[in-house]
């Protein structure tokens, strides 16, 4: 294990847990996100990733797949029992089923092997400039939004259902919420990319990012079920929320500075 820092004026301190078996690429990553002013804790195997998660205050963790005693899958999965920390998968996998594989297990992102150290910084600078602007963000623009029995808190970033709290990872909980705040409003992928991962609109993303998490959102909202809402599939585009109820308490929940008729433009 170990640990680097270095301090940065443009840069905010955050933690990060790197997870790889490669000493290569741990050295590469703790490295260059240290230059970047990030303080980096390193781990060699899924079990040791687990005790530093329990152990020490992390911001985001990036996470290999393959690893001896417990593989990233694994870690991922216990991670999401009890934290929405964001979590980057790292995958050697080519198989878009094994990539979706983490995805489905709560990852926010996925990179594949061999991967642009420059790019996948860009990712983790939109993740946490989210965090950060979540963090700051002016209460007035926060609210509760209300679609029949689920409810949605932005300013304490919770979701209901009835009376029970659905757990939603922070990228379910953020696309959830870019949705809610555009009902009836037909999203493009590109455009979830771009609002809600924080990705230029030139960035060559696989969009089933957003298609797996839409699944995980339909999953744990239930919303066939409790007809409070729906998120419909526009084909050859992307998706709409439609509520069978709506209302928003207090001001939009809306963060972003664009209109909703900016939305797809």
């Amino acid at each position: 294990m170990k640990s680097d820092s270095m301090d940065s004026e443009s840069s905010p301190q955050y933690k990060i847990l790197v997870v790889d078996d490669e000493a290569s690429t741990r050295q590469i990553l703790d490295t260059r996100l240290s230059m970047m002013g990030y303080e980096v804790i390193t781990a060699i195997d899924g079990l040791e990733a687990l005790e530093l998660f329990h152990t020490q205050h992390l911001d985001l963790i990036i996470l290999d797949v393959m690893m001896p005693k417990l593989d990233g899958y694994g870690v991922c999965q216990s991670v999401r029992e009890t934290s929405r920390i964001p979590i980057i998968m790292l995958t050697a996998l080519s198989e878009v089923n094994n990539r979706i594989t983490g995805l489905d297990m709560g990852a926010d992102d996925y990179m594949i092997k061999p991967f642009s150290p420059k790019e996948l910084e860009a990712r983790i600078q939109c993740i946490l400039r989210r965090l950060e602007a979540i963090k700051f963000s002016d209460s007035q623009f926060s609210g509760v939004i209300q679609m029949g029995s689920l409810r949605i808190d932005t300013n304490k970033r919770q979701v209901f259902l009835k009376k029970e709290r659905i757990n939603l990872t922070h990228m379910e909980f953020c696309l959830l919420e870019f949705l809610a705040v555009h009902p009836n409003i037909e999203i493009s992928r590109q455009k979830l990319l771009q609002k809600v991962w924080g990705y230029s609109i030139n960035s060559m993303i696989d969009s089933r990012v957003v298609d797996v998490h839409i699944s995980r959102l339909r999953h744990k909202l239930r919303a066939d079920q409790e007809k409070s809402m729906s998120i419909k599939t526009v084909h050859g585009l992307g998706y709409s929320l439609q509520p069978s109820h709506y209302e928003i308490a207090k001001h939009a929940a809306h963060k972003d500075t664009d209109s909703i008729s900016e939305v797809n433009t």
